[in-house]
Parts: structure tokens; C-alpha cells; sequence
């Protein structure tokens, strides 16, 4: 069987991650990477030993290229997701899905449509303690899940805004530390705790408020159908990048990430059940190593023809959530997963 041509597009800080990856699967080769910008195309170009365009449309009718990977801003999710399916590509999109939710419905209606794919680039849910403490809930081994809280709390400078086009605005990044960097932990809560029925929240700027016009601070309060509790922290206020923190209580025992190590709190000990991955993923620290797994995972599914599990729906479930605290905050009042679905 011929190798899977592949393209990215969008050559930013992502996509090296993307082209190691794609490196690392036998039966896939990344042919091209398209970027607006020619001089960030050419010598992500030469960094990977392949073509160089600067308009994904001529991706369109290459018929070499099955799948495409869309690393670009979130506003352009959905428009070049929509045309690449139509066009019988694969599509593998960072997160967001889409800049919001009827963005992504589109997307989602294309991709029943097509013979292609649609993935959602939801990393974490890879990451051992992840795969861990899902596995932990699955199992009912501590018993039931009785709540969990998740804290991000990374800085992000006036400089990291100022240098970008479109971040810090809502028509082209759709929000601010909510989507773009701790959509990964409410992912990952409403993907432990399961269905929603009632979200609480507020977002604020503290520090950010002459740089940028969305927030930079958000909490919420989660209430699960299955009497699960949720409590979110999360900012880009803060002055160093700490590790994600997670704790989930069970009738049984309590499961704790810190430092992306997992413990186990049961009986008056703790357990350390998961350490971090050794070696250097390319990327940023607190990126994790799932990266790689799932990309390796998405060709994988493509090649044998099975459907992939996080698709557009998927996607959808962690941009409903952001939208209900967005909707919370503006109203000062709890939602219930009806009132803002």
C-alpha cells in the first residue's frame, strides 16, 4: 500500500509536533505545508524536505494528499475543514473544534456528509494519567465518582497577544484562556464526568485588560447528571506556567495529578500510579506527550477504516461547556445545560 500523502496547514507554533508526528508513522509522508505568509511556508518547507504553498485550496484537487491538518488560528477551523471534506480529504483540526458552536455543527453536518474524517485534536485525553483516571472510573474500582476539580494556572505575557493577529479577540480567537488554553481540562472534566446538567460561571480580565478583549481568569462551578461535582480555576494571570492540576474523590479513594505524575489517596497512603513520560516532546512541557499517540491513533483508524472516536461531536461537548460560562457570566446565573445548548 502507497503511504498516505498528508499536508498541514498553518506553520505556527504547533505544526512541528504535527510534522514530527506524521515523520514517526510508516505509512504516512507529509508532502506539503501551506502558511499566508511564504517566508514561514519555505522554511518549514525545508525544515521537513517537502513542497511549500501558501494557499490551501490548491490542496483541494491533489490527489495525492488524503489527510490534511489544520493548525491555524481558530476562526479558520471551519470554513477550510468544510471545503477540505468536501473535497474527500481527511481533516485532523487543533482544538477548537470551531470558534463556536454553530461553527462547528457545519463542520459537523460536512463531515456526515464526506467520505473523509473529521478529527478533533484533543491531546490530553492521551496522556497516561488521563487514560488512567478514565480507566479508574470505568472500572468502579474506587467506587462511585463523587466530585473533581480542575486548576490551570499559566501566564501568558502582553507580548504573546500584541505579537499574534488574531489571538486575544473574540472574532478570531472566540474567547480567551476558556478556548484556547484550558479547553484541555474542561475536556477532560466533562469527559470523566459525562453528561451535564448544570454550569456556573464567571470570567474576568485581571491582568490583560489593555491588551486583549477577551478574559484572561474564568471559573465554574459543574453539576453532572450523575450527581458529580465539578470546580474549574483557571487563568493566564499568573506568572509562571505551573503544571495542571487535577484531584477526582471517589467513595473509595482519591485520585491526584500533580506534576503530571498520578497518586492514589486511599486507606492513609498515597500511590504513585503514573510519572511522566521521559524525553522532550518538541513542544512545551505542559502540551503532554499525547501529541503523538493520537495522531499515530487518527492514521491508524483512517488506514483500517474505523471511525475515530474524538470527532466534531466530540469537539462539540467541550465548546458547549465554554459557551454555557460565557453565557453564565453574562447573566450572573446558572444554566442549565438546555439553556445554553
Amino acid at each position: 500500500m502507497n503511504p498516505i500523502g498528508a499536508a498541514i496547514i498553518g506553520c505556527g507554533a504547533i505544526a512541528p509536533l504535527h510534522a514530527r508526528a506524521i515523520a514517526s508513522i510508516d505509512d504516512a509522508r507529509l508532502l506539503a505545508v501551506v502558511d499566508s505568509d511564504p517566508v514561514q511556508a519555505a522554511q518549514s518547507a525545508q525544515n521537513y524536505g517537502c513542497e511549500a504553498l501558501t494557499d490551501y485550496k490548491e490542496l483541494l484537487e491533489r490527489a495525492d494528499i488524503g489527510i490534511v491538518h489544520l493548525c491555524t488560528p481558530h476562526h479558520l477551523h471551519a470554513g477550510m475543514a468544510v471545503e477540505l471534506l468536501k473535497a474527500g480529504k481527511h481533516v485532523l483540526t487543533e482544538k477548537p473544534v470551531a470558534l463556536d458552536v454553530p461553527s462547528a455543527r457545519l463542520m459537523q453536518a460536512a463531515a456526515d456528509q464526506a467520505a473523509g474524517q473529521l478529527g478533533v485534536v484533543f491531546q490530553n485525553r492521551y496522556n497516561d494519567p488521563s487514560v488512567r483516571i478514565k480507566e479508574m472510573i470505568d472500572s468502579g474500582d474506587l467506587g462511585a465518582l463523587i466530585c473533581m476539580k480542575g486548576v490551570v494556572t499559566w501566564t501568558r505575557s502582553d507580548d504573546y497577544y500584541k505579537n499574534s493577529s488574531w489571538r486575544g479577540r473574540w472574532a478570531t480567537e472566540g474567547g480567551g484562556v476558556l478556548i484556547n488554553q484550558t479547553i484541555h481540562t474542561l475536556d477532560l472534566l466533562q469527559w470523566f464526568g459525562g453528561e451535564i446538567s448544570f454550569v456556573k460561571g464567571s470570567v474576568t480580565t485581571d491582568v490583560l485588560n489593555e491588551v486583549i478583549e477577551v478574559e484572561d481568569s474564568a471559573h465554574a462551578c459543574i453539576s453532572f447528571k450523575n450527581n458529580v461535582r465539578g470546580l474549574f480555576y483557571g487563568t493566564n494571570a499568573y506568572v509562571v506556567n505551573s503544571p495542571v492540576e487535577l484531584e477526582l474523590v471517589f467513595e473509595q479513594g482519591t485520585l491526584l495529578q500533580r506534576r503530571d505524575s498520578l497518586y492514589l489517596w486511599k486507606d492513609g497512603q498515597e500511590t504513585l500510579l503514573s510519572e511522566p513520560a521521559t524525553g522532550s516532546t518538541g513542544g512545551k512541557s505542559y502540551w503532554g506527550t499525547g501529541h503523538s499517540r493520537l495522531i499515530h491513533d487518527f492514521y491508524a483508524h483512517i488506514c483500517d477504516g474505523r471511525k475515530f472516536w474524538i470527532d466534531a461531536a466530540e469537539g462539540i461537548k467541550a465548546l458547549e461547556l465554554i459557551e454555557g460560562i460565557y453565557k453564565s457570566s453574562a447573566g450572573r446565573t446558572g444554566l442549565t445545560a438546555g439553556q445554553y445548548v
